[in-house]
């Protein structure tokens, strides 16, 4: 019993060895199968995929040539119309049948038969015996049935080519038969003209009747092989041809599929790397869990810092980050690893400094301590604090260590302090208002009071009579109206300065305006540090303008444009100021261009920039564009705005100028802010 229950396992184990051999084999043959499976279908798939793509493009090339046909059947039945109508005299005919042959290469001539069959008109002066029998039958078939009718292609009497394809369109009038138009293709023209070039080139095309005879073909790339064709009815009135299509190429061949067995012979190889680096992952697997757990401690270190950190070795490349400096940058460190000098941190306007100082580090003379600015990914400049020191392994330097801060918050308070101290400042300058109020009432207290003393003596004058010698009088009076004037004056200045008024026009000469503006502009500048630059053309005309109202124009534009390049890189912070004739106006004008380089103005902003009470900025009342093309406009210019191919923007004005041009020579004045 013991015996049988053994055999019974010993027969069991067998069979289960037997299947774990077995397995692997089946799967092989069937990997291997399938390796030898895959040149047939892939030579079957490649046949059907040509036999498809020829038959697509018969169908194309079928459906062009008709729908070409069917183009010129339209003209000719609109040429028949106009000669049914009596439109057409035979100039007015040979006209419009250039014109048709012309557009139409496929057509080699144009006939009008009267109704007797004698040719009337011919567009290369064909007689009606040059007309084949077949095409005389089909003309009697389309006479018959009313209708426009193909012939069946045939030379011309005595020839043996071209073949011609005739097509016949009866004429009636009042329901008699008055003649027909006859429009002759060359066959060989309709496969050289219709049939692209690359379809020529890959497949013979063949005109056949219906008894498969060949009319004519066209072999552009050389005989077909027989191997893949396609026949297409063109369905023509009154004629009965086929497009055939011919391809020049043969049966797929084994030879391309062959790469199936270098597939196979990857497929060996990549089982035996795979055995092999089996083997090797078992040896890596211990070693690799001894270190998981201090390379994961220390990672949880690295992670949970708020200070960046960065190695870099010798030759300056960065060797690791840890999370907290990606953050500051914003950057992943693939991105930041393995990177050299320069630094996708490094802000472009400080290039050379930071190359110089990479350059002082590799030569040893490392900074401990410094600050500096970084740029992130976004553009944002932000300033950091940096430690740097040598990286030691085993008491060699392999690099440096460095920790940086960011100290953006920092910075910021202290520049919410010096605000604030601003403000106090602008605070102390409003209160100096107060000043100007008092210094205007002296300025009026005066002439009042010189007014009031010369009134008083003339009066006293009068009390006494009238004095025989008037002078004194005369001379009372005078000064007091020159007083009156003077308070009048300084009165109109204040009222010009705070209500609107009037422009006052005089001739300006617009260089000499943006020379005399130039130092208001230049304080705007320097505190956002922007160069300033003026280009003037020499000999400007003078423009009637009010100057007052033209200052307020430039230093709007100007300020605009300064602010508009608060946020951009320092080297691009550049204001150009152009005035130059206008030589695409109408009229003779002065052009002023005010371009900046800064953010530029996005569309959905462009379309409201000129409107009323809109602003892009926080503090904006939205009314310095609008209130600056209004004073543009009163001065019969333009004002508009383009996107500078630079980056930024460019506002341009131009004044009508009907002076003569100045005899002088505007110089050409740059202001570095």
């Amino acid at each position: 019993m013991k015996l049988d229950f053994r055999r019974s396992l010993a027969t069991l184990g067998g069979r289960r060895n037997l299947w774990r051999w077995l397995l692997p084999l089946l799967l092989l043959l069937m990997f291997f199968g399938t390796l030898l499976w895959l040149p047939w279908q892939a030579q079957k798939m490649e046949a059907t995929e040509r036999r498809e793509q020829l038959i697509a493009d018969t169908l194309w090339v079928e459906q062009t040539i008709r729908f070409q046909l069917s183009r010129n059947e339209e003209s000719v039945r609109l040429l028949a119309d106009d000669m049914l109508a009596g439109r057409l005299n035979d100039t007015q005919w040979r006209e419009r049948v250039e014109v048709l042959l012309r557009n139409s290469r496929e057509l080699r001539r144009l006939v009008w038969l009267d109704e007797d069959g004698e040719v009337r008109l011919s567009s290369d002066g064909m007689s009606s015996a040059d007309l084949s029998a077949q095409s005389l039958a089909g003309g009697a078939s389309a006479r018959k049935s009313r209708r426009a009718e193909y012939s069946t292609p045939a030379p011309q009497p005595g020839l043996s080519a071209p073949m011609l394809l005739d097509y016949h369109q009866p004429l009636f009038r009042g329901g008699r038969y008055a003649g027909s138009l006859v429009a002759s293709y060359p066959t060989l023209n309709l496969l050289d003209e219709l049939v692209p070039w690359w379809f020529a080139q890959d497949n013979e095309i063949a005109l056949v009747d219906s008894d498969d005879v060949v009319v004519d073909k066209r072999v552009a790339g050389g005989p077909g092989r027989n191997v893949y064709t396609h026949t297409r009815a063109l369905d023509l009135p009154g004629v009965n041809l086929s497009l055939r299509t011919n391809s020049l190429k043969g049966v797929p061949g084994l030879l391309p599929n062959l790469l199936v067995a270098s597939v196979i012979a990857l497929s060996l190889g990549l089982a035996w790397s795979l055995a092999a680096l089996w083997r090797d992952i078992n040896r890596r697997l211990a070693a690799e869990g001894a270190l998981r757990q201090q390379v994961s401690f220390r990672t949880a270190m690295e992670n949970s810092l708020l200070t960046g950190l960065r190695a870099r070795d010798l030759e300056g490349r960065i060797t690791y980050v840890n999370p907290a400096f990606c953050e500051m940058v914003g950057l992943p460190a693939s991105e930041l690893v393995g990177k050299r000098p320069p630094m996708p941190y490094w802000p472009p306007e400080a290039l050379g400094e930071y190359q110089d100082r990479f350059t002082q580090v590799l030569a040893g003379h490392v900074t401990p301590q410094l600050e500096t600015v970084f740029q992130r990914t976004d553009g944002e400049r932000f300033p950091v604090l940096v430690f740097e020191s040598p990286l030691m392994d085993g008491g060699r330097q392999t690099g440096w260590m460095g920790s940086i801060l960011d100290i953006s918050e920092l910075r910021r308070v202290e520049s919410l302090s010096r605000q604030q101290q601003e403000k106090l400042q602008a605070s102390a300058r409003l209160a100096s208002m107060g000043e100007l109020a008092s210094t205007l009432a002296h300025e009026l207290n005066q002439p009042l009071a010189a007014i009031s003393s010369y009134t008083t003596g003339a009066l006293n004058l009068l009390d006494h009579g009238v004095p025989p010698d008037p002078a004194p009088l005369r001379d009372a009076i005078g000064k007091a109206n020159q007083q009156a004037q003077r308070a009048g004056h300084i009165i109109r200045s204040v009222r010009a300065f705070v209500k609107k008024r009037e422009p006052a026009r005089e001739e300006v000469d617009l260089g000499r305006l943006v020379e005399s503006l130039l130092p208001l502009i230049e304080l705007q500048a320097r505190k956002s540090y922007v160069s300033i630059r003026v280009n003037a053309e020499p000999d400007l005309p003078l423009v009637p303008a009010d100057s007052v109202m033209l200052e307020q124009v430039l230093l709007n534009l100007t300020r605009n444009g300064i602010e508009a390049m608060q946020d951009v890189a320092a080297e691009r912070r550049s204001l150009r100021v152009v005035i130059r004739r206008d030589r695409a106006a109408d009229t003779p004008a002065v052009e002023v261009q005010v371009i900046d380089r800064g953010h530029g103005i996005p569309d959905e902003v462009a379309e409201r920039l000129f409107s009323p009470f809109f602003s892009t900025k926080a503090e904006g009342m939205g009314m310095g564009l609008n209130i600056c093309r209004t004073v543009v406009e009163s001065h019969g210019g333009t004002l508009t705005h383009a996107a500078n191919p630079g980056g930024g923007t460019v506002f341009r004005f131009s004044i009508p100028s009907p002076a003569v041009a100045v005899q002088r020579v505007t110089p050409v004045r740059t202001s570095q802010a």
